[in-house]
């Protein structure tokens, strides 16, 4: 079997309510090992943030990684992780980090209704961002407090409900994260074991691997799969 190319070229895709910004760090951690990346914001649709849904989001994820030279990987993170999942097809590897699943692994949490539009930007507290954040100094809450941005609740009624989507045949890391009450760290492990994904399990909350003080650690183990062939 020949030897798996290194991954140079890397699609990171946001969760819901925040941006492409929140994959700063792990920019800067891509490209010292080599791994050119970008990080698009989800767009809503031409009808506006009330009118999207999942389909518009995996729409755009889907052109933006056929563009990359490849070998490319796809990496998401919450609701990007399920977009990276649904875009896996068009990569040579997929890392996840603390992602909706898709079904059935999804609806281990009971359902709840969602508004058209959730007003995360709107409802923004510092007191609400440092408790999304309870592993993130004051530095990285503040600049997240400012950048959260509303969300669709279509988009999060379908990511919730559980997708029916075929594993791809790329090899797929999935980070965990021991605090994580968002996206239980049994589920992922159990979604990883299920599709045959290397798992590493990491302490911090649902958005720490990106903005707590493990995110420098989870971008390193994440390049440097990725730069291993995804193995």
């Amino acid at each position: 079997m020949p030897e798996p190319s290194p991954i140079r070229h890397a699609l990171l895709i946001h969760g819901a309510g925040a941006g492409g910004w929140e994959w700063n760090l792990w920019r800067e951690v891509f490209a010292a090992r080599g791994i050119d990346s970008r990080a698009p914001d989800l767009q809503p649709s031409p009808a506006g943030l009330e009118a999207t849904t999942l389909e518009d989001y995996c729409g755009q994820m889907r052109t933006a990684l056929a563009a990359l030279p490849r070998p490319r990987a796809v990496v998401g993170a919450s609701l990007g992780g399920l977009l990276a999942w649904l875009c896996g097809d068009l990569a040579d590897a997929l890392a996840l980090v603390n992602p909706l699943p898709p079904a059935p692994w999804a609806g281990e949490r009971a359902p709840r209704p969602w508004p058209a539009r959730v007003p995360w930007r709107r409802d923004a507290r510092l007191a609400s961002t440092r408790r999304a954040l309870p592993d993130a100094d004051e530095a990285a809450v503040l600049y997240a407090l400012r950048r959260w941005r509303d969300e669709s609740g279509a988009v999060l009624a379908q990511a919730l409900a559980g997708v029916e989507a075929a594993r791809p045949a790329a090899p797929v890391l999935c980070i965990a994260s021991h605090g994580d009450t968002d996206v239980y760290p049994q589920t992922t492990a159990r979604f990883a074991a299920a599709v045959g994904a290397s798992l590493i399990a990491l302490p911090g909350s649902h958005v720490g691997p990106l903005l707590g003080r493990e995110a420098a650690r989870a971008a390193a183990q994440a390049a440097d799969w990725l730069t291993a062939g995804g193995r």
